[in-house]
């Protein structure tokens, strides 16, 4: 169906070389060939020294991650996934640091093993367990009944094995910098 090609039409076809047109030269190629041709042809023992020291490099900056950055995260990470975006999407700031404090002093005394705190609202009860998350804490909902009203309490407490560590930077510090961008 097709007839025979000729070597024009079978150059339009093989543009690269040998067929094609001649190919431009590269910009290393423009450049002075001497300047070029020393680093194009270094020393193998230089080359591994190179690298080597590229790749000290790149393990002391590994090391160098900052420790409250890291146990932030670690804290961040241990939060529900449903609870982090309630936590995102609309930042109540003065009750995560009301919750924050009430937290840390229980956890920096040390001697009560239950605090309980009332909270009524589901969402402000999310955000709550999501403080609790954060600080590695259990936290559980119970309902108690008076006179036909109920009422909801959170009992936080210590895990069992859990070392509780009171990270530098606050959630609500952490997430002030996430929406900032700073982080």
């Amino acid at each position: 169906l097709v007839p025979r090609l000729d070597a024009e039409e079978i150059r339009g076809l093989f543009a690269p070389p040998p067929w094609g047109d001649d190919v431009p030269l590269s910009p290393f190629c423009m450049t002075n060939m001497g300047e070029w041709d020393k680093f194009r042809n270094i020393d193998m023992d230089k080359q591994a020294n190179i690298i080597d020291r590229l790749n000290r490099r790149s393990v002391k900056r590994e090391g160098r991650v900052d420790a409250d950055k890291m146990a932030v995260l670690n804290a961040w990470h241990r939060i529900d996934c449903r609870t982090r975006d309630a936590l995102r999407r609309s930042f109540l700031v003065e009750l995560i640091e009301s919750y924050e404090a009430c937290i840390r002093v229980f956890i920096q005394d040390g001697g009560d093993e239950v605090l309980s705190l009332r909270v009524q609202d589901p969402f402000h009860r999310l955000l709550l367990h999501g403080v609790c998350e954060f600080y590695n804490l259990a936290s559980v909902t119970e309902t108690e009944s008076k006179d036909a009203e109920s009422f909801k309490t959170t009992k936080i407490k210590k895990k069992k094995m859990a070392v509780v560590e009171l990270p530098n930077i606050t959630l609500s510090n952490f997430l002030r910098m996430s929406k900032e961008g700073v982080w």
